[in-house]
């Protein structure tokens, strides 16, 4: 439209006299239908050429002027001189109304169509093919039209717009697909702020909103798929996070030795290849989760894990390979599934499984790009299927070998009961236990436990072990045992420290805990050493409990270097002492009265009581050991103090033989046990210092001991045959299975052992 030309002509009564065809497409009315009559009539204001003005006035920017014809008076109404807003205006609504790519809608006040014109190809009939005063809701065949004009109705009351809210509508009629708009509405007001309805704009957002919903299925397998590493668990978790987002059912098979931990076959797989049906969700499964069976032959499922290329399959009743598997042929017609797609989970060109997802009931059916996005969901799963699977082949690997590494059958102390409780963790562990024979009617009670899981963590509790049966035949004091370990400890640190950096286990540092305690069967004490570990606990024979207060010193391998320091504590026979690897007891008061109401119970009852109320809590590995006091009766302990002169060597040999005659001990063991008597009573007296006692410990076993102040060390040595003396220890080496020296604050003890010993009957 032209800068000055005559919109309308209006006579002085207020009568059209001219009406261009520019106001008729701003106004609606035809030239036909606007000459001749007033302008009240059409603008419903007041009768004067003044409201016929401020009528014509509110399309923009005008010039009205008086024009005289002879005797008349006629109205003249132009766009202004100078502005092109009007102009400017009309080419936008033009614009918007022939090339927008959007569905627009002028609505009336009762949310009735005025104007419309369709953008969109997969719109509901609009523009000229739309009724005159169609319900808007209704012409776009929304799912909920009584939501939208809720919604169009308070913009009308309110006029705070509503932009771009997601509908769904049912599509148009024969497309079989639904369309997804995003709809705004605006409320429209007159020149006198007068509400004259609505405009009301649909966007087809459907292929954008499909788009955002695979990336949204994408992004929560990506965040949710592979937290637990356990096959089976990352099966379900794959089927929560595509069920109901992506398909309505799902169902993971994965191949039997992938799921125990095995190497995945390459492809193409055999025919006879078991897979196991790892996670399923839906409405019916065809087999339950779990079971293991071989897929058949000539099915999309088979087709996969030959070229593990995905595949989109319509179901129908008549599909030619549902007659193969008869079972699952009928959960998918129960299901009304109606679209398949069959994906391949596969790394490296090995085969893991097959995932299926079907659409069923009112679902859409799947698309070309349901399939990238199913084989990236599929590539994530497998990889984190493929890492669980590794996982689990180390578990196994680790819980054979420390399987192997932990005492097969641990030896059965005549003067203590022991009995474990063990809990093994998700990922295994390294906690271990041990229980050492040490002369002279001890026992070295052993509990320790390496940091980490896996078969380095399992080799690792192999070699501290070896270390600790190896410390204790050389009879060291508790203290020294433990600081001799965790030398062992930093040095098996240091040598994982310098390996190289791309080697994994560089990067876990090696920290261990462990607590020794040795039972003296004849004191009745035990002498508590602890690195780490929590304190133990100690059930006297009448009930009474208490932790026992042992200070502890620093973890093995540790940065601190503090002294460890010894706890001595009376036990007295029938006495309980529990050890763990965690602070189980401190923590928990149900398993403290369990330990007191199993104060006379067998130690294994009194262990499986403990596992039942620890059945809910294994997130990691626990592990517990008793040892209950049996002490040795006083008449099986010979003490007796010695002259400081060679008499004491006759003086000790009697004494042997009195004892060893009540014990009933054979003629050869007690010849054995007199001669090693003399030659360590006659080494004491010459190279040791005073005072000197004798012992004799007899339980299953005959150790004789000998105390003396002195400092010097025995050596064993070979003497010549011209040579008078030297032979002492070379004899009691020779005649004996086992001797050692033990050393204390002041002086030390020589003994000797013999094998098991048997009185003889009367």
């Amino acid at each position: 439209m032209s800068t000055g030309a005559v919109l309308v002509r209006i006579a002085d009564d207020g009568r059209i006299l001219e009406w261009s065809a520019q106001a008729g497409e701003l106004l609606g009315w035809s030239q036909g239908d606007a000459e001749g009559r007033t302008v009240a009539a059409l603008s419903r204001q007041g009768a004067t050429v003044s409201g016929a003005v401020g009528a014509l006035a509110a399309l923009g920017e005008v010039s009205v002027r008086p024009v005289f014809s002879g005797r008349s008076l006629t109205w003249e109404v132009r766009a202004a001189e100078g502005s092109g807003s009007t102009e400017r205006d009309f080419a936008v609504l033009q614009a918007l109304f022939a090339d927008a790519p959007m569905d627009l809608y002028v609505l009336d006040c009762d949310l009735r169509i005025v104007r419309s014109r369709a953008g969109t190809p997969e719109a509901r009939p609009a523009g000229k093919e739309t009724p005159a005063d169609m319900d808007f809701a209704s012409a776009l065949g929304l799912e909920d039209p009584a939501n939208e004009r809720a919604v169009a109705r308070l913009v009308l009351a309110g006029g705070e717009p509503a932009l771009q809210r997601v509908v769904r509508s049912a599509g148009a009629e024969g497309t079989g697909r639904p369309v997804v708009y995003s709809l705004s509405y605006v409320r429209v007001e007159g020149h006198d702020g007068q509400i004259q309805g609505l405009v009301a704009s649909a966007m087809d957002v459907t292929d954008r909103e499909r788009t955002s919903r695979r990336l949204n299925v994408l992004e929560r397998v990506r965040t949710t798929v592979g937290d637990r590493l356990d096959v089976m668990s990352v099966c379900q978790e794959l089927a929560e996070a595509v069920v109901p987002a992506f398909s309505g059912i799902v169902v993971v098979e994965v191949i039997e030795d992938v799921f125990r931990g095995q190497e995945p076959p390459l492809a193409p797989v055999a025919y006879d290849v078991p897979l196991r049906r790892a996670a399923f969700k839906g409405l019916v499964s065809a087999h339950a989760v779990g079971d293991v069976r071989r897929l058949p032959h000539g099915t999309p499922f088979s087709r996969v894990l030959n070229d593990l290329r995905p595949r989109l399959v319509s179901v129908a009743e008549d599909s030619p390979w549902l007659s193969a598997d008869p079972a699952r042929a009928n959960s998918i017609v129960r299901s009304e599934a109606h679209s398949l797609i069959v994906a391949p989970l596969t790394v490296r060109g090995a085969a893991l499984g097959v995932v299926s997802f079907y659409r069923h009931g009112d679902e859409e059916p799947f698309d070309e790009h349901d399939i990238t996005l199913t084989t990236d969901v599929c590539a994530h799963a497998a990889l984190c299927i493929d890492n669980a699977r590794r996982y689990t082949r180390e578990r196994t690997i680790a819980a054979t070998v420390k399987r192997r590494l932990l005492p097969q059958k641990s030896p059965v102390p005549s003067t203590v009961d022991v009995a474990t409780m063990h809990i093994p963790g998700p990922g295994g562990g390294g906690a271990w236990f041990d229980t050492i024979e040490l002369a002279g009617g001890r026992v070295a009670l052993v509990l320790g436990d390496v940091a980490g899981r896996g078969v380095a963590t399992a080799t690792t509790m192999g070699q501290l072990r070896t270390v600790i049966h190896a410390l204790a035949a050389l009879d060291l004091e508790p203290q020294e045992l433990m600081a001799r370990l965790s030398d062992t400890a930093e040095q098996l640190a240091a040598e994982r420290a310098a390996l190289p950096a791309g080697d994994p286990l560089n990067r876990e540092p090696l920290t261990a805990a462990c607590l020794i305690a040795i039972y003296d069967s004849v004191d009745h004490t035990c002498t508590l050493v602890r690195a780490g570990l929590s304190e133990p606990y100690l059930v006297l024979p009448d009930g009474e409990s208490a932790t026992v207060a042992a200070p502890g010193g620093p973890v093995l391998a540790g940065t601190d270097h503090a002294p460890f320091p010894a706890t001595r504590i009376t036990m007295p026979t029938g006495s309980t002492l529990a050890v763990g690897n965690e602070d189980l007891l401190e923590s928990s008061p149900t398993l403290r009265v369990l330990l007191q109401e199993g104060a006379t119970l067998p130690l294994t009852e009194v262990c499986d009581t403990l596992s039942y109320a620890l059945r809910d809590r294994h997130d990691t590995e626990k592990l517990l050991l008793l040892a209950r006091a049996r002490g040795l009766p006083p008449d099986r302990v010979l003490t007796v103090a010695l002259a400081e002169d060679l008499s004491a060597v006759p003086a000790a040999r009697k004494a042997a033989r009195r004892k060893l005659a009540a014990w009933k001990i054979g003629e050869e063991t007690a010849f054995t046990t007199e001669l090693i008597v003399s030659e360590l009573v006659a080494n004491a007296v010459r190279y040791g210092a005073p005072p000197y006692r004798l012992r004799l410990i007899f339980d299953d076993r005959l150790t004789c001991e000998i105390r003396d102040a002195g400092a010097s060390v025995p050596r064993l040595k070979h003497a010549r045959a011209i040579d008078e003396g030297g032979r002492g220890l070379f004899i009691v080496a020779s005649i004996a299975d086992t001797w050692g020296v033990r050393y204390h604050e002041q002086g030390k003890t020589v003994w000797a052992q013999q094998g098991r010993v048997v009185a003889e009957p009367v």
